[in-house]
């Protein structure tokens, strides 16, 4: 299997995953993990910060850039276990996996796309799967036009809040 994405969710996916099979991983720069003792109420307050500074029109560069990664326990296990390597991203998904820009391939009998909040599915194209007004009719997590294929986190119509992080919020900083 192979998990493509540097962030938050790729990382967490690969750790579960890797527990019960063999997960390979692709990034497009190398995953940065943050240190281990902050969790996600320090990240937000730091980006806060950073977020008031811009506004304020003031240089955010004495604000840390820390990391994309929050080291979860899931995350640290599977760090401390290894198996957190990624490689380059490839260059082509084939009929039986991808191939790297060296010309070297994989076989991988599935590939999850943990690649954020932003849907990047340009290189889904050929399969011709957009209908009218651009939207991919889905049962479900499940694309219509190629039942093999799942859209998690792709939009509210292919679940409840499917596209959005339930329950979370902050108080004022």
């Amino acid at each position: 299997m192979l998990v493509v994405g540097g962030g938050d969710s790729a990382a967490q996916i690969l750790a579960d995953l890797s527990r019960v099979t063999e997960v390979a991983w692709a990034t497009s720069r190398p995953p940065r993990l943050m240190p281990d003792e902050l969790d996600g109420r320090a990240v937000f307050a730091l980006t806060a910060r950073r977020y008031r500074a811009v506004l304020a029109g003031r240089d955010p560069g004495d604000i840390p850039d820390l990391g994309d990664i929050i080291a979860v326990p899931p995350v640290r296990e599977a760090r401390d276990r290894g198996v957190l390597k990624a490689e380059p991203m490839f260059t082509r998904i084939t009929p039986d996996g991808v191939t790297w820009s060296d010309g070297s391939a994989a076989a991988f009998d599935a590939i999850v796309w943990g690649t954020g909040f932003r849907p990047a599915l340009h290189h889904l194209a050929p399969l011709r799967l957009h209908g009218p007004g651009g939207v991919i009719a889905t049962e479900g997590t499940r694309v219509l036009a190629e039942p093999r294929l799942h859209l998690h986190g792709y939009g509210d119509w292919t679940g409840p809040a499917s596209d959005t992080l339930i329950g979370a919020g902050h108080k004022p900083i």
